[in-house]
């Protein structure tokens, strides 16, 4: 639970070139960035602390909580540096994780790669037991096989285990009696997918829960850190964490599920970019997170991002479904790339500019912030166009040489390519700005939407000096730049609910819908869930009940909201008018008339979350007092392929209703923000930069 302190929030952020701090004192924000440190993540996490409280006037004892939220389990993933695990599993069974769906996502290339399995085979063993796809045990376990494999993996050297065996998501008892076996002769924490990922499909359950255990050790490692060094400068709030979700669960939850953590830090952005939707009444908005690492994409309708039961990391190839590794767990869905700040520029083998993924992170960064970068990023191209001021980044903390960023640049891709150092510094943004716009074309697509009938909301710290350019590529008429947009992740940690969703694959066929079966199975997931949920609150707890399904034949489900009530006799015939209802939405139409066509339900899900208070609603504010800049930059602009003179305007000098014609720069201690020739500014009342497009009828 909460402390006495309530109304003194602090969120953190680790990113893999920044971590970002955002302190919540009674309303007034204090924020700053610091470089994240590899070697001990915590170490930035507290200098952060002690420059914001130090702007507050607080003490480390005045905070009343911390909402947190790390790359770090995703890092341990793409960068294989997690515990050596052992993975237990049916007889039979003991390759699924290496022949995967046996799926060609490219099915014409015969140099396909795909990402290796987290645990190598000869640590992976087999043992005969078996339950059927309706949960009746078919086989009884074989004890005397896990006794002998306790003692091999005693001796082996391993840090963590996973267990996952065939349809225990029907009936978990083996894993629950395996680890009991293993447990009595390990000291290492011993995962089961029953738990971790309830779910139908083998290969992904078999895959996170490995996942899972592979990150474990070093999960919890450094949160206990991380509340021992908290509470030695006198903190003695509790720690909460963001899941993938976009809700807050425990530390000790987050130590035993860290795969939950994935994608902590951007489902954060995504509950910001959820908040000013829901602060302007914005319907459809297309949420951009560009960091110092990645740039994610995320589409938020009706208020909410969209979410998913499944996703990928370490994919080995860009933008395609199915060349990673799968995790399934609820997570909200976006569509993320290797495009940040540090994202690194190079020249591929045909003679084009190339961006990410590799990124030059925190250490050593890029070329400009003199820690010994050699090599381009997409920071040092924006320095040079002049969008950075090499005197006021991140507030002063670091100067920037504009010099070192000239000559990387032209050395790794300039040089090569014959252009001068401008000419390869715009070319360098455009194919990052092209590449996110790709991708958000993609995403939009696969999802139905058309990108442009969106409004923007950028954030991140260099999402707002790309977001204009990103805006004249989709067709997008207005972007909103929120205040601490810098720092967005962080702030949204402390916009979100405390919440848990629980999933149990349950296969049910309306045809042989039994009612008593249904409210059973839906009543404890909602134990689980406000279980977890009510370790970090006593309010209000909401439940939102979803059915995943399918004609029966089809290979994918669709989500269908259900009422969260008991269900009765006549349940079976409003679950068929839910799903044909929500069918024809997902694709135009039902399929009707075709005999012998039964419909079922997969998975379940049920959601809890507390209440939040409601949101203070703005109107857009549009442009009624135009200002003067008293300073200008040159800055290479786009729509004349040369410099131009920007009018450059303090952020913090403009009040509601203030206008800034386009071309200018807006800047702040955390990011600046381009507006480009085609847009111009207008600040709204609660602080946010509104870009809207000149001539534009919005």
């Amino acid at each position: 639970m909460m402390s006495g302190n309530d109304d003194i929030r602090l969120g953190a952020d680790i990113g893999g070139t920044f971590t970002d701090i955002a302190l919540d004192v009674r309303g007034k924000l204090f924020s700053t960035k610091v470089l994240t440190n590899y070697s001990a993540p915590e170490q930035a996490i507290l200098d952060g602390i002690v420059i914001v409280a130090r702007d507050a006037g607080i003490s480390f004892a005045d905070i009343g909580i911390v909402i947190h939220g790390t790359t770090l389990a995703t890092n341990a993933l793409i960068e294989r540096r997690g515990a050596k695990t052992a993975f237990v599993t049916t007889e039979g069974f003991r390759d699924v994780i290496q022949m995967r769906t046996e799926n060609r996502f490219e099915q014409y290339d015969l140099n396909l790669r795909l990402p290796p399995p987290l645990i190598p085979r000869e640590d992976r063993f087999v043992v005969k037991g078996r339950m059927s796809a309706d949960g009746n045990e078919l086989q009884e376990l074989d004890e005397a096989a896990l006794e002998a494999i306790a003692d091999t993996i005693a001796t082996g050297g391993f840090g963590a285990v996973a267990i996952g065996f065939i349809h225990s998501y029907a009936n978990p008892k083996h894993e629950e009696r395996a680890r009991d076996i293993l447990a009595k002769k390990l000291s290492i924490p011993i995962s089961i997918s029953s738990e971790v990922s309830p779910q139908m499909r083998e290969f992904e359950r078999f895959n996170t829960v490995c996942a899972n255990a592979y990150v474990r050790p070093q999960m919890a490692d450094y949160l206990a850190r991380l509340q021992v060094r908290l509470k030695d400068l006198g903190a003695n709030c509790p720690v909460f964490m963001i899941h993938s979700g976009g809700g807050l669960i425990s530390v000790e939850t987050a130590s035993e599920f860290p795969v939950r953590l994935v994608e902590s830090g951007p489902a954060g952005g995504a509950i910001f970019a959820a908040d000013i939707a829901q602060r302007f009444g914005l319907e459809k908005v297309v949420s951009y997170d560009m960091g110092g690492t990645t740039a994610k994409i995320c589409l938020i309708e009706d208020f909410a991002p969209q979410t998913a039961r499944t996703f990928e990391v370490a994919r080995t190839y860009r933008f395609t479904k199915g060349s990673g590794m799968p995790i399934s767990i609820p997570v909200i869905e976006m569509i993320e790339i290797g495009a940040g700040g540090g994202s690194i520029a190079w020249v591929d083998a045909m003679g084009r500019i190339q961006t990410g993924p590799e990124s030059a992170g925190s250490e050593p960064g890029p070329a400009c912030y003199g820690r010994g970068g050699k090599r381009p990023a997409i920071t040092d191209a924006d320095l040079v166009l002049g969008k950075l001021d090499p005197d006021n980044f991140a507030g002063g903390a670091i100067r920037l040489d504009t010099d070192a960023s000239e000559g990387a640049i032209m050395r790794d891709v300039g040089e090569r390519l014959s252009l001068d150092a401008m000419s390869t510094a715009f070319g360098i943004c455009e194919v990052v700005d092209e590449n996110m716009a790709n991708a958000a074309r993609v995403h939009a697509v696969e999802n139905g939407k058309n990108i442009s009938d969106n409004i923007m909301i950028a954030f991140g710290g260099a999402a707002p000096l790309h977001a204009a350019r990103l805006c004249e590529k989709l067709g997008i008429d207005e972007c909103l730049v929120p205040q601490g947009a810098g720092v967005g992740s962080a702030i949204g940690f402390l916009k979100a609910p405390f919440g848990y969703e629980a999933l149990a694959s349950r296969l049910v066929k309306l045809a042989r819908f039994n009612a008593a079966e249904v409210n059973e199975l839906l009543n404890g997931l909602k134990a689980s869930a406000e279980s977890f949920v009510g370790a970090g609150t006593s309010g209000q707890i909401n439940f939102e009940v979803v059915a995943f399904m399918r004609y029966a034949g089809q290979g994918w489900e669709i989500p269908v909201p259900l009422p969260n009530e008991m269900f009765g006799a006549d349940a079976a015939r409003k679950f068929e008018a839910l799903f044909r209802e929500n069918y024809q939405r997902f694709f135009g139409r039902a399929i009707d008339g075709l005999a012998g066509l039964e419909i079922e339900v997969v998975t379940w899900s049920v959601k809890a979350t507390d209440e939040r208070p409601d949101v203070k609603r703005h109107q857009i504010t549009k442009g009624s007092h135009p200002v003067d800049a008293k300073m200008t930059r040159a800055v290479f602009d786009p729509a004349t392929g040369a410099r131009q003179t920007y009018a450059i305007v303090e952020r913090e000098t403009l009040g509601p209703g203030d206008q800034v014609a386009g071309p200018a720069v807006i800047v702040e201690r955390e990011t600046s923000t381009v507006v480009t020739s085609p847009f111009d500014a207008v600040l709204q009342s609660d602080g946010a930069i509104l870009l809207t497009r000149k001539g534009s009828q919005s």
